[in-house]
């Protein structure tokens, strides 16, 4: 147990868990407000159209679109916030509630996507940590007492739950058939003669796929590697970056053979605990005194 507490709470710098409370909640801000006419769409939909999921059951019926939009327009601020490290005992909870509240109401009206989950449990992650010790508006720095790596490495364990989930529900559904190909084959396939029948984009190398039964194979070999191998990432360093591209890989892939985009780990969010991030931000910080230096001069 000891070699575990202090390889949990191996020491990691305060400017990395503030950047990536910077990136992920900058991230989460632009993702709400990008989703606040659509709410505002939902919203006004006929109420035998609202099936109300995870925190939204706590609501009767739908709410007002007014009421929704305001919603969402309060979270954008909170988030706003969040990123700038403001009051963030205080605000980083909200925010953080906030976000699961929009996100899950916006999924209560038809298909329920997975695609956010992962951003939400970050956010909610990063909210009870010491993000705004440092890069913080009004905020001198304080180092916390345990640290920074927990925070970080919980991050990281988050993110490999998940995938791992993804990996044993693939068995669950097709067992060891998984492996063979001909599953992901008819998955393909189906999904984008329903994207050509209803008038959306085919994936661009579906077709190629299809006629490569091998490559399926190794596609689904490789997947259930990645997945199932997502807690290999908690070793950091090397390995977990390792992890991290493949990870990414996996996403592109099915971009590019079902057209499903899963944008928080595609554009690189869901990994950047693995990376030394402060890097950019420190870079970020000295061109803007650099600029500032000349100004003044």
């Amino acid at each position: 147990m000891n070699r575990l507490a202090d390889w949990w709470f191996a020491p990691a710098p305060a400017e990395r868990l503030a950047m990536l409370r910077i990136a992920i909640g900058l991230y989460a801000l632009l993702w709400v407000v990008g989703r606040i006419p659509e709410l505002h769409e939902l919203a006004a939909l006929p109420a035998d159209h609202f099936r109300p999921v995870g925190v939204v059951r706590l609501v009767g019926g739908p709410l007002a679109p007014g009421l929704v939009v305001a919603i969402a327009a309060a979270t954008a601020a909170l988030l706003a916030a969040f990123v700038a490290g403001v009051a963030f005992r205080v605000v980083a909870p909200l925010a953080a509630l906030g976000l699961l509240w929009t996100l899950t109401y916006r999924n209560a009206w038809g298909m329920v996507f997975h695609t956010e989950n992962l951003l939400v449990m970050h956010v909610i992650a990063l909210a009870v940590t010491p993000a705004a010790d440092v890069w913080a508006l009004g905020k001198r720095r304080d180092p916390a007492a345990a640290g920074y790596g927990w925070a970080i490495r919980l991050l990281i364990a988050i993110a490999a739950v998940t995938y791992v989930l993804a990996g044993v529900a693939k068995l669950r559904l097709a067992g060891a058939d998984w492996l063979d190909g001909e599953f992901l084959r008819n998955q393909i396939a189906i999904d984008n003669l329903r994207k050509a029948l209803l008038g959306d984009r085919v994936a661009a190398l579906a077709t190629l796929f299809l006629e490569q039964p091998a490559v399926l194979t190794l596609f689904c070999v490789l997947t259930l590697v990645v997945e199932l191998g997502a807690p290999i990432a908690l070793l950091g360093g090397r390995v977990g970056r390792v992890w991290a591209f493949g990870a990414w890989g996996f996403h592109l892939a099915v971009v590019l053979t079902m057209n499903i985009w899963f944008p928080y780990p595609l554009f690189g969010f869901a990994f950047l605990p693995l990376f030394p991030v402060e890097r950019v931000g420190q870079w970020v910080i000295d061109r803007i005194r650099a600029i500032g230096s000349r100004l003044r001069s």
